[in-house]
Formats: C-alpha cells, sequence, structure tokens
C-alpha cells in the first residue's frame, strides 16, 4: 500500500514510520517538524520519507490523490498544551482533521485511520469501558478527538472506510519522546532524581499501551478485510494493563534502584480517570494483540534515560517539554500565535537537517 501518516515526525509517527516500511509499504509524511529541535538521541534514528511538509491545516486534495490510506496522527498531543490554547487545538485537532478526511475522500483515498484517543472516555469512573460506553472528555484536547469521531464517523460510506483507534495512555522510547506521558515522566524523575514525583493523589485509572504496540495496532487495520473494520472504533491496549497511577509508580519504584514514592505539595485528585476493556482488539485482530507490559516499558524507558545521561534540565525544560517549548518557537518568531510555522522557523529546522 500506498500510506499518508500526517505527523510521521512526533512520537508515535517516528516509530510507527519503520514498522509500516519493513511491513513492505510506501510511507509518505506530513510534518511540519515541529520538534525539530526536540530530538532525543538515546531514542533511535529517525527513518527518512518524503515528506509533503504542508501544515495539515492547508493540505489540498491534490496532495492526497494517489494514496491507499492516510494514517492521521498529526495534532497537539496533550492535555496541558490542549488548555493553553484551546482555539488552536480545536482548529487543528477537529476542524483540520473533519477537513483532512473529506478532502481525502474528494481525492478518493479508500481508507483512514485516525489516531483518537481513551481520554475521550475522560471522567468516567471506577467500571471498565468498552467502545459502546458513553464519553466524557474533561479536556479540549479529549472533546477534539470526540467531535472527530462523530464528523468523519458520518461521512463513511461505499466508497470510503474510517476506523478509529482509542488509544490508551501511550508510554515507551521514541527518537522525539515526550516526558509529559506518565509512565514516561515517572521514570525520568526517579532516574534523575531519585524521587517518583506524583503530582496528583494517584488514585486514577489509566490503560497504558506502549507505542509500539500502538504503531502494530494501525498497521493489523490498514491490512485487515474492510469489513473487519469497516466503520469500527478500537480500544487499544490491553485490558489488563489498567492502573491506578499511584500503582504505576510502584512499578517505576521497583523499576529504578533506588527511588522511592514521592508527592508533590498540594496533590489533589486527577478528573481524568477511566479503566478501559480492550478485548475487542484482541479478538477482531489478534495479530494487533499488545506483547509490552508496564513494568517491561519501565526497563526500557529507564535504560533509554540512562544512555541518554538523562537530567532534570532536560525533560522539565523547554527541549522536551511540549508547551514550554512552543512558546520558544512563539518567542523566537520560528511559529505564529496559532502554531503555524514561518518562514525562519522553517529555515532554522532545515539547518538541523541538513548543517
Amino acid at each position: 500500500m500506498r500510506i499518508l501518516v500526517t505527523g510521521h515526525l512526533g512520537y508515535i509517527g517516528t516509530v510507527m514510520v519503520p514498522l509500516l516500511q519493513r511491513a513492505g509499504h510506501t510511507v509518505v509524511g506530513l510534518d511540519t517538524d515541529l520538534y525539530a529541535r526536540c530530538t532525543f538521541p538515546a531514542g533511535g534514528e529517525i527513518e527518512p520519507v518524503e515528506n509533503l511538509g504542508c501544515d495539515v491545516r492547508a493540505v489540498q486534495a491534490r496532495d492526497l490523490r494517489g494514496f491507499d490510506a492516510i494514517v492521521h496522527l498529526a495534532g497537539l498531543s496533550n492535555d496541558p498544551l490542549g488548555d493553553f490554547r484551546p482555539e488552536v487545538t480545536f482548529a487543528i485537532n477537529h476542524a483540520a482533521s473533519v477537513r483532512l478526511a473529506a478532502l481525502a475522500k474528494e481525492a478518493g483515498v479508500p481508507r483512514f485511520v485516525f489516531a483518537s484517543s481513551c481520554s475521550n472516555y475522560g471522567a468516567a469512573g471506577e467500571d471498565f469501558l468498552d467502545e459502546q460506553s458513553p464519553f466524557h472528555p474533561v479536556t479540549p484536547y479529549g472533546e477534539s478527538k470526540v467531535l472527530v469521531e462523530r464528523d468523519v464517523g458520518a461521512m463513511v460510506d461505499d466508497r470510503f472506510s474510517a476506523t478509529f483507534l482509542r488509544c490508551a495512555t501511550a508510554c515507551g522510547v521514541s527518537p522525539r519522546i515526550r516526558f509529559d506521558l506518565v509512565l514516561n515522566n515517572l521514570v525520568a524523575w526517579a532516574y534523575t532524581t531519585g524521587k517518583v514525583l506524583l503530582k496528583s493523589a494517584g488514585t486514577s485509572w489509566r490503560p497504558i499501551v506502549h507505542i509500539e504496540d500502538i504503531s502494530r495496532a494501525f498497521l493489523a487495520v490498514l491490512e485487515a478485510p474492510r469489513e473487519k473494520v469497516h466503520g469500527e472504533a478500537f480500544n487499544v491496549g490491553t485490558t489488563a494493563e489498567n492502573f491506578r497511577v499511584k500503582d504505576i509508580a510502584q512499578i517505576v519504584v521497583e523499576t529504578v534502584p533506588g527511588s522511592q514514592l514521592a508527592f508533590q505539595e498540594g496533590a489533589s485528585p486527577d478528573r481524568r480517570n477511566y479503566r478501559v476493556n480492550c478485548d475487542k482488539l484482541a479478538r477482531v485482530l489478534p495479530e494487533a494483540r499488545p506483547r509490552w507490559t508496564v513494568r517491561q516499558s519501565a526497563a526500557q524507558l529507564y535504560a533509554a534515560y540512562q544512555r541518554g545521561a538523562l537530567t532534570p534540565e532536560d525533560f522539565e525544560g523547554p527541549k522536551y517539554q511540549r508547551i514550554a517549548h512552543i512558546k520558544s518557537l512563539v518567542q523566537r518568531g520560528f511559529l505564529t500565535e496559532d502554531f503555524q510555522v514561518t518562514p525562519a522557523g522553517a529555515q532554522d529546522a532545515a539547518a538541523l537537517a541538513h548543517p
């Protein structure tokens, strides 16, 4: 297949692209490389592929002709960043995603696979949630994903097939690693300070899934017979890999020698609280059954942080912290106020790629 991957230079995309290529597919990317200055050397190499290079808000139907499928990963990808500029989050994560799907349908692209999120379930409580459970998003990020599922779902017909992968909270090593994700963050605190620092009360539930397993789920959907995935949503993860945040922290304590649990002063309960049933994915697409556990993922992260000699300034500072990095790019004139890359920003990023 000839596959367009939006956001191919991000946290998940840099892991997914090589996997799709190893499976024999031709991959083209679409990414403005917002995080060109955030490469984590210990996370591995970034596989170079053709990049359409435009903002997802500016893509045209002609750019999409000739593709067999689109994997749509691009977006502002965490809750704090969404809260910082909610109007930009909705413009990119919702409006541009729906527009992309409409253009894909116009261009004759038969398959569209959307990176949705278990954040859709939001404030859900103690019960396990399957794909039929109601949505209760509590952040602009979660709300934007719900709106895309609604609007793109309405486009599905005999010519256009969409599938929605509601990913559990991601974890794992990547060339464009994120430190705002719970397991990645807690292992970073443990390795660099000896404290597994919880900024909430730790009582909320989270499903956890490794980004390699997310990537395999996308591959399985792309290669599945159309009737198995047409218009369907799948929770991506493993039902057994749901944990309270404080239990994730305990796994980290047991993984990183000499570390101990600590709570930030004033830590309070997190409104985001959901346990997710992922049995449908394993039943319908058994080849997509996740292989990584939280404990294995924590060990992988710890080893990478050791290789990369990670410091607190790295993962808490503007190089890897999404909001701080975006603010820095705006201040330097590399991004506009609505996060579009300026000519100066594009020139600087190109210089990093080709010094």
